[in-house]
């Protein structure tokens, strides 16, 4: 039985480590019923989860990803006041700060559609919308994971990197709405040293309210994905 449901859970300002191991929990709480179900022919029904939150000045590099492409050490990092660390998703290094919003989508996607692909299409369509919304005209760059404002001058919008384990889902997505891109000059963003990288306030000239455009991206993923967010 597909369940479609899906808990909103916004977490505000909060450390990635956290939210990390919050990840971890609710993926694991997921995947076992999964197990159980398939060891003990039993229909359990899995939960969904969609977080979206922001972080203070973090690096994070998947495991696909180069540390030489983090360009400063351990004191270049306290003297940003910014974490690092080595994760589990795909794709190579890159930022998360105030002014970003970050989503988690922890979902079983045996209750949507088992295809990764269509996966992260859906999830940067509901980003090119969203950015629509605002009169930004932004999309996809073939061979490039992302969201991008491609005019000639190309420059990413926004980074994904998932993880996948089961059909379950965890990571996401960054969109740079109010972000200080400077922080951007101390990494190879997601490995592309040729790119520039640029958010929502260098486009449109002026800061965003980011509950508005958190609540656009939230109805855009919930249409996409024929969710019921509750």
């Amino acid at each position: 039985m597909k369940n479609k449901k899906v808990e909103y859970i916004n977490l505000g300002l909060i450390d990635y480590k956290e939210t990390w191991d919050f990840q971890e929990e609710l993926f694991k709480k997921i995947v076992d019923i999964k197990v159980n179900n398939r060891n003990n022919q039993t229909e359990e029904i899995t939960p969904n989860y969609l977080i979206f939150c922001q972080h203070p000045h973090v690096y994070t590099l998947g495991k696909s990803g180069k540390i030489e492409n983090l360009l400063m050490d351990q004191h270049g990092l306290e003297e940003k006041e910014a974490s690092f660390y080595k994760i589990n998703r795909g794709g190579d290094i890159t930022y998360h700060g105030p002014g970003q919003l970050v989503v988690y989508p922890i979902l079983d996607l045996d209750n949507f559609f088992t295809d990764i692909h269509k996966y992260m299409r859906l999830l940067e369509e509901a980003v090119i919308l969203t950015c629509a919304d605002f009169g930004i005209n932004a999309g996809r760059i073939e061979g490039l994971t992302g969201v991008w404002i491609n005019d000639g001058n190309p420059r990413k919008l926004c980074a994904m990197g998932v993880k996948s384990s089961r059909w379950v889902t965890m990571h996401g997505l960054a969109l740079n709405v109010n972000t200080d891109l400077s922080y951007f000059g101390n990494i190879v963003p997601c490995g592309i040293d040729d790119k520039a990288v640029t958010s929502f306030e260098k486009e449109l000239k002026i800061p965003l309210n980011q509950q508005i455009v958190t609540d656009k991206l939230k109805t855009h993923l919930a249409n996409l994905f024929e969710m019921e967010i509750i």
